[in-house]
C-alpha cells in the first residue's frame, strides 16, 4: 500500500513552502497566478486530496461549527441542526450540538475555553440564549465568531436571522376577528423568549387597533409546553363565560389547549376555534389539523449559519450588523371557523 501524499510532497513538488500550500488550499487571497497554477499542477499530479485534519492545521481552524440551545421542543431544536448542517455540508464543516445545562456564567466559560482550544470557529445561538446580555457580551469581547437566530433584538457585535413574529400574529388574530369571534383569548410563549413575546404584542396590536377591545384576563402567560397548554385552556375554558377561539404562541401549547377542550367535550372548531404558531408536525397529525403560522426555521438556521462562516472565512466585519428576515407564512386548516352563534 502506497503512503498517503501529504502537504509537504506538494509543496516539494511545486517548489514552495508549505504555507503557500497551505493559502492554496483554504482559497486564500494574494497567491500570484504563477504559483497557484504550480501548487494546483502538483496537487493533480500527486492526486492530493487534503483531510480536515490537514485543513485545519494549515489554515488554524477546526472546520467546525457550536451549536447552542436551550429549548425543549425536539422539533425545533431538530429543525434548527437540519438548517445548520445544511450549510455546514455545503461548506465542509463539522457540527458540534451543546445543549444547555448550566448557568449562562458557567455556559460563557465554557464556550470560550472550547473556542480558545480550537474546538470551533464561531458558535450559533437560538432562543433564549440569543437574548442573553450575560452571554452575548462576554462572547464579543472574548471576539468569538457568533450569529444569531431569532433574536427579539439584534445585538450589535453579530449578524442575526429572524422572522415577523409580530406582523405574524397580528395576520393570524384578523383571520379569527374576520370569522366574527370578538371572545378571543391568547396563551403567550415563554417569557424569555423574547421573539416569542413579539407574537404577544402582535395579538394586542390586532385586537386594539381591529375590535377596539382587549380583554387582559383572557391573556394567560404559557412557557411553551403541552402542559402549559393544558393549564391555560383550564382557565379559559373554565370561565362562565368561555372565549369562542384560542391562539396560542405555538403548536404544542395550542395541542395542550386541543388536548383539553376534547377531554371537556368541547368539539374545535364547532365550540372553540383555535390557531397556533410553528407549523410543527403535530400541527397535521391533530384531529382537527391547525390553523397556524409556519415559522421558516430551518431557512433561518441555514442563514444564519452562512453568514457565521462568511465571517470566519473571509473576515467580513461588515456582516456584524446585518439583520436578515425571512418571512413566516399563514396556514389555514381545520381548527377555526365561524362561532356557532355568527353561523
Amino acid at each position: 500500500m502506497s503512503e498517503r501524499v501529504t502537504i509537504e510532497d506538494v509543496a516539494a513538488l511545486a517548489r514552495v513552502s508549505i504555507k503557500t500550500v497551505s493559502r492554496v488550499i483554504n482559497g486564500e487571497p494574494n497567491v500570484s497566478p504563477a504559483t497557484l497554477d504550480k501548487v494546483n499542477k502538483a496537487i493533480a499530479r500527486l492526486k492530493f486530496t487534503p483531510s480536515r485534519a490537514a485543513k485545519s492545521l494549515a489554515s488554524r481552524k477546526a472546520f467546525t461549527v457550536g451549536l447552542l440551545y436551550d429549548n425543549p421542543c425536539a422539533y425545533y431544536v431538530a429543525n434548527v441542526q437540519s438548517g445548520v448542517l445544511d450549510e455546514c455540508e455545503k461548506r465542509g464543516y463539522d457540527l458540534i450540538v451543546h445543549p444547555r445545562s448550566s448557568p449562562a456564567y458557567e455556559l460563557v466559560r465554557e464556550v470560550i475555553s472550547l473556542y480558545h482550544q480550537g474546538r470551533f470557529d464561531g458558535v450559533i445561538l437560538t432562543p433564549p440564549l440569543c437574548d442573553n446580555q450575560t452571554i452575548l457580551v462576554a462572547l464579543a469581547e472574548e471576539g468569538v465568531p457568533t450569529s444569531l437566530i431569532a433574536p427579539g433584538t439584534p445585538f450589535e457585535a453579530f449578524p442575526s436571522v429572524v422572522t415577523n413574529d409580530e406582523r405574524s400574529s397580528y395576520e393570524m388574530t384578523r383571520h379569527l376577528l374576520q370569522l366574527g369571534h370578538r371572545q378571543i383569548a391568547f396563551v403567550s410563549g415563554h417569557p424569555a423568549h423574547l421573539a416569542v413575546q413579539k407574537r404577544t404584542a402582535g395579538f394586542v396590536r390586532a385586537m386594539t387597533e381591529l375590535s377596539g377591545s382587549l380583554d387582559q384576563n383572557l391573556i394567560i402567560e404559557g412557557f411553551n409546553s403541552f402542559s402549559c397548554g393544558v393549564a391555560a385552556g383550564r382557565k379559559l375554558l373554565g370561565r362562565d363565560t368561555r372565549p369562542t377561539a384560542i391562539f396560542a404562541a405555538n403548536d404544542e401549547m395550542a395541542a395542550g389547549v386541543l388536548s383539553l377542550a376534547h377531554d371537556l367535550g368541547l368539539s374545535v372548531p364547532r365550540d372553540l376555534s383555535l390557531a397556533g404558531f410553528d407549523d410543527i408536525p403535530i400541527a397535521t397529525q391533530l384531529w382537527p389539523p391547525l390553523t397556524t403560522i409556519e415559522q421558516p426555521i430551518r431557512q433561518m438556521a441555514k442563514r444564519a449559519t452562512a453568514l457565521l462562516l462568511d465571517i470566519v472565512n473571509w473576515n467580513s466585519a461588515d456582516l456584524a450588523s446585518t439583520v436578515e428576515e425571512i418571512p413566516s407564512r399563514f396556514v389555514h386548516r381545520k381548527s377555526t371557523t365561524k362561532p356557532a352563534r355568527a353561523k
